[in-house]
């Protein structure tokens, strides 16, 4: 139970897969402007997080590894977060479909979001078992969530500031990137020294 708590946290604070691996920086810049937006387009990444692990694990480690396919583990993967993806747009646009014309083209992007991909291959990397994959992706889904959450309102501070012209845009959305990423640095090591 301490080894999942420490997994979960982790991947929230420490390992940020936004602010640390840089992974789903697409959605992180396109998305965040405003805050609801930022957290259903959260949400939905979770969702799908969530339900890429609980399909890609089973189908690596009893198809893939034991008949010597491993190679395929990226095509596979890649099929499998697609085909999710647009069961998540289907029920978007007919359950919510306010959420979904917000998300806009966002909404598709989840497929190529390398944060879905690379979650699932860590999984595998990482040796993790089925139970350990999910608290990994649920962790890393709110920790890109929070990092949305955050950020939209980093956004729209900037909006309102008095900043020169030729940092207006995207220049500034940069900076005040790297600045929210560097304050996470600061949770290295923290949550080992709390529940390891």
């Amino acid at each position: 139970m301490n080894q999942l708590i420490i997994i979960l946290f982790s991947a929230i604070l420490v390992n940020n897969v936004v602010l640390n691996q840089f992974l789903g920086i697409c959605p992180f810049l396109g998305v965040s402007k405003k805050l609801d937006s930022s957290f259903g387009m959260s949400v939905a990444v979770t969702f799908v997080l969530l339900i890429a692990t609980a399909v890609t694990w089973p189908i690596y480690t009893f198809i893939l590894e034991p008949s010597g396919f491993k190679y395929m583990q990226t095509v596979v993967f890649i099929l499998v977060i697609a085909a999710l993806v647009q069961l998540v747009e289907i029920i978007l646009k007919r359950y919510l479909p306010a959420l979904h014309r917000s998300l806009g083209v966002y909404l598709p992007l989840i497929t190529t979001n390398c944060a879905v991909l690379g979650v699932t291959i860590q999984n595998i990397d990482k040796g993790y078992s089925f139970l350990q994959s999910l608290v990994y992706a649920l962790g890393i889904g709110l920790g890109f969530m929070l990092a949305m959450v955050l950020f939209s309102g980093v956004r729209q501070r900037i909006e309102s500031a008095d900043i020169p012209q030729f940092f207006k845009g995207m220049p500034s959305v940069l900076i005040a990137a790297s600045l929210v990423s560097l304050s996470f640095m600061g949770f290295s090591g923290v949550v080992e020294g709390i529940f390891g």
